[in-house]
């Protein structure tokens, strides 16, 4: 549960800290470095979907009576939302720093 939401964060963290040299994706001694945003943002979204498929699930069993307990199903549904709301102003940060950019006069 709070496994997933603080991969989210800590993916957004990753996501949000400056580039600290080029922008390939290894550094000048064979490590790996940082991975490219478009791949931390598909993981982030992946992550997300898991968690609505869970609480979906979760909502059905209930629903249906396969023996799903209703704290369950809502904690699912309460870590779906929490991580599609994390993502969603990780997102909307992500815009406004764009048009920020693109605002800028050079």
């Amino acid at each position: 549960m709070l496994s997933s939401i603080q991969s989210i964060a800590s993916a957004a963290a990753h996501a949000a800290a400056p580039a600290s040299g080029s922008s390939t994706s290894t550094g000048l001694n064979g490590e790996a470095g940082p991975a490219p945003f478009a791949d931390l943002l598909t993981d982030v979204v992946g992550q997300v979907n898991r968690l609505e498929e869970q609480a979906q699930t979760a909502v059905t069993g209930l629903m249906t009576g396969t023996g799903v307990d209703v704290h369950e199903a809502m904690i699912a549904a309460q870590k779906a939302s929490m991580a599609f709301e994390l993502a969603l102003a990780v997102r909307n940060k992500a815009v406004t720093a764009y048009q920020q950019v693109i605002g800028m006069q050079f």
